[in-house]
């Protein structure tokens, strides 16, 4: 703790600390022209950097540093109002306000607004991807703050929701599918996720009870807009880890936007139990440009190009684990190195048509191409017992030796075509949507892996070389084609009731199976405006994928047919005022069961399915958090989630004692019971320029067990997951700063300072074991420990624009 107080003061006394003045506020209303409150409204202090939003109730409130000013009042569909202000500094002010509809935007505008209200989504608060401390860089660590989201490996972009797998989320950007890699086993090999931080321009995330208009998959949607942005920009982002570059400029008739990223995570991964030499490299550029023809016309393509490698020569590895009484300890050994890469190239074109104001009409074409290839050949020499007890001083008691050798050449090309048709259409009380789409994957995989270990310490093979275990071998050539097509109707039932009723159709050429979904939504909003009641019920299905078909041998299973959840939940928002803020409570209990599931393994990031097994389940739980900017401009939020998942393999079962055993019902890879987070901001030294940005997580154990061995004999368990994560920083051009460097403020619009200390508490969090096998044939769990304590430090720059 001294060392952290140390380096906080030092980097304190370089940055200087600005002195603030009191603040003139300005809070009220924003009504339309028959007084219904206004969400989402935009309020900026012209010439400042001051900005907020209108909440559900239209309430806001927003600072001026200085005595005159002017405040832009701004919401699509209706026209702008500049309202200017002359008072003296620490004034209160409260200023209600109507917008009065523009004629020409409004009905396609409401295609948009009731899109958003009737939806069971989170909307992401995009600023608090900048200030929260994570080291994987990636936006998706803010979705393991979110209510039904866990994670426990934080060097990974990927998450389970609700008892579901990595598999099970959807993830769009500009309405195009994006797809995961298949071959990354851990978060080590894992890069760059696909979304751009620096390009999003908004954000929602669902994690259950999805509308129609989305893909076939069971658990959640991510969906990512990347738009026209206010002005020209240009951002940059460097620390230890990452390196970011973003810019967008407007045109005439036009906008461009493009981003590039590295990253090299190699100060991280040495800190790690297994020692070496680290090479990870991961770079991507993504480009979108779009023009517009005409007011009804407009084309934009998206580009992508994601490159990644991997490569690891290992020397050793220590590693203690065990309980306080039986304390283990593991030293490895090695010769032989890993090497991984891949790299995706995408591309998107989309014609958007509006013929007339309520109606959209959008035509998506889309090609991705992934390859990857992993080649790792190492031989490990190891040693392992109890300590203290003579293991280390080369007493042959209670020491057990071997030979660990694992061996894998695997390449898999993955090309996937989709082409889509979406329409929207608003008319009279409605919003009608519907949509088509054909997507074509195709996979061509080559895999050769084995393993083996030898606890004598003397390896003996035979010619049929039956010390090697985990053999997979084979060459698979695969196309899956799916015809999908949605239908949905967004209506109100009242001033308070709105309704949303909506179908999903498919067709997997692989199962020749025909899916139907039907999804609905209802939302009751009181009298009160503050509060908001959603029950959504509906049927998933999950048509197979190339994942769910390849088993442990890496065979494939064709003749696999859909999985499919039935849902259920009920939610509740309310708003209220508390501690000075504006504040939000969300609460939603919610109940899934599946009759077909694909049941599977986890082992760190891949997932191995039991391709050739049926299972049926169920998973029920609820989520609650709390949040809001309990300090002014500072969102703050708390959750907690409750969850069970179970899962029932069909037809499995074992002899024992002469007796026919019947495992029924087992814990999901994915039951973790208990999940809760923090994300919390504030001020440091009476200043507003001095923030700290504080990340807790803790997530209860989740179960697990050997690779090859079956499910019901998976009664180990990973440990909780328990991390902090802290940021502090320095923002030298805040509008209330009195002081501004004069070569900042002459060339910046912003410069933002961050020290981060992730995983302060150091604590050895579990991603996987490694499963050896003492003289006595005797199976250990070796634990892979996470990332231990890291200091970083990151700058964020924004070029002042000059044009």
């Amino acid at each position: 703790m001294l060392q952290i107080r140390l380096t906080l003061l030092m980097l304190m006394a370089c940055c200087g600390i600005a002195v603030a003045q009191p603040l003139v506020r300005v809070s009220g209303v924003v009504y339309n022209e028959r007084k219904l409150p206004l969400s989402q409204v935009t309020v900026i202090v012209l010439g400042q950097t001051q900005s907020t939003v209108t909440d559900e109730s239209g309430k806001y409130t927003v600072y001026s540093k200085s005595e005159s000013f002017s405040i832009k009042y701004s919401l699509l569909g209706y026209l702008p109002q500049v309202l200017k202000f002359n008072t003296h500094s620490g004034v209160r002010l409260t200023q209600d306000i109507n917008l009065f509809a523009n004629i020409n935007e409004l009905e396609q505008v409401n295609i948009t607004n009731k899109q958003n209200q009737l939806s069971n989504t989170t909307t992401i608060n995009i600023a608090d991807v900048t200030s929260m401390p994570m080291v994987s860089g990636n936006f998706e660590t803010i979705l393991k703050t979110l209510p039904g989201v866990s994670t426990n490996n934080e060097l990974s972009a990927q998450y389970s929701v609700r008892g579901g797998n990595f598999d099970e989320n959807l993830i769009y950007i500009n309405d195009i599918e994006i797809n995961r890699p298949v071959l990354i086993r851990n978060g080590q090999q894992e890069g760059l996720s696909a979304i751009h931080a620096e390009l999003v321009s908004k954000a929602k995330f669902s994690a259950g009870g999805f509308e129609a208009r989305y893909g076939d998959k069971l658990s959640s949607v991510l969906d990512i807009r990347y738009d026209k942005p206010d002005s020209n920009q240009t951002i940059l982002s460097a620390s230890f880890l990452n390196t970011s570059l973003a810019t967008k400029r407007i045109f005439k008739r036009s906008f461009f936007l493009a981003g590039f990223r590295y990253k090299n995570n190699s100060s991280v991964l040495t800190k790690q139990d297994e020692k070496g030499s680290y090479s990870p490299h991961f770079a991507d550029v993504q480009l979108l440009y779009q023009y517009e023809f005409s007011p009804k016309l407009s084309i934009s393509v998206l580009g992508n190009l994601n490159l990644g490698r991997f490569k690891l020569l290992p020397t050793n590895r220590e590693t203690q684990f065990g309980t306080l009484n039986t304390a283990l300890r593991l030293d490895m050994d090695y010769t032989g190195q890993e090497i991984d890469d891949y790299q995706t190239f995408g591309t998107a074109v989309t014609a958007t048509y509006a013929p007339q104001p309520n109606l959209v009409i959008k035509l998506i074409n889309s090609y991705f191409n992934t390859i990857e290839r992993e080649q790792f050949d190492i031989t490990s020499n190891y040693v392992f017992g109890k300590t203290g007890q003579g293991l280390f001083n080369h007493s042959e008691q209670n020491k057990s030796t071997g030979v660990y050798y694992n061996y894998g050449k695997n390449n898999l090309n993955t090309q996937i075509f989709a082409t889509e048709l979406k329409v929207d259409q608003n008319f009279n009380n409605h919003l009608f949507s519907w949509g088509l789409k054909l997507d074509q994957s195709h996979y061509k995989d080559q895999l050769n892996e084995y393993s083996y270990t030898d606890s004598s310490g003397i390896i003996q093979l035979n010619a049929n070389n039956k010390a090697f275990n985990n053999i997979v071998k084979g060459e698979n050539n695969i196309s899956i084609k799916n015809y999908s097509a949605y239908i949905q109707d967004s209506y109100s039932l009242s001033n308070y009731a709105e309704l949303q009723l909506g179908t999903r159709a498919g067709y997997n050429t692989l199962s020749g199976q025909l899916i139907i979904s039907p999804r609905m939504l209802i939302a009751y909003r009181p009298n009160s405006n503050n509060k908001i009641l959603r029950f959504a019920a509906g049927v998933y299905k999950q048509p197979p994928s190339y994942r769910t078909l390849r088993d442990f041998s890496g065979e494939l299973n064709t003749s696999q047919k859909a999985q499919s959840s039935y849902n259920t939940s009920l939610g509740y928002d309310y708003a209220f005022d508390a501690f000075g803020a504006r504040l939000k409570f969300t609460a939603e209990a919610y109940f899934k069961y599946s009759d077909r599931l694909i049941p599977y393994k986890i082992d760190n990031l891949r997932i191995r399915y039991l391709a050739n097994e049926v299972s049926k389940g169920y998973a029920y739980g609820a989520d609650f958090s709390v949040g809001g900017e309990f300090v002014k401009d500072l969102i703050s939020y708390f959750r907690m989630s409750v969850m069970q998942a179970s899962e029932d393999i069909i037809g499995d079962r074992y002899i024992q004692n002469g007796q026919i055993i019947y495992p029924g019902y087992m814990k999901r890879p994915t039951d973790q019971r208990l999940n809760f987070s923090i994300f919390f901001q504030d001020r440091l030294l009476n200043s507003p320029t001095y923030k700290v940005h504080l990340t807790a997580m803790y997530g209860s154990r989740l179960p697990i067990g050997p690779p090859q061995t079956p499910k019901y004999l998976d009664k180990f368990f990973i440990p909780s997951y328990k991390r902090l994560d802290i940021g502090f920083s320095k923002d030298f051009l805040d509008d209330v700063a009195i002081h501004k460097p004069k070569f900042l403020d002459q060339n910046f619009s912003s410069v933002i300072l961050f020290f981060e200390i992730f995983n302060m508490l150091n604590i050895n969090n579990t991603a996987s074991y490694l499963w050896l096998n003492d003289v006595d044939n005797v199976q250990y769990a070796i634990p892979n420990y996470l990332t231990g304590r890291q200091f970083n430090l990151k700058l964020i720059v924004k070029l002042k624009n000059k044009t």
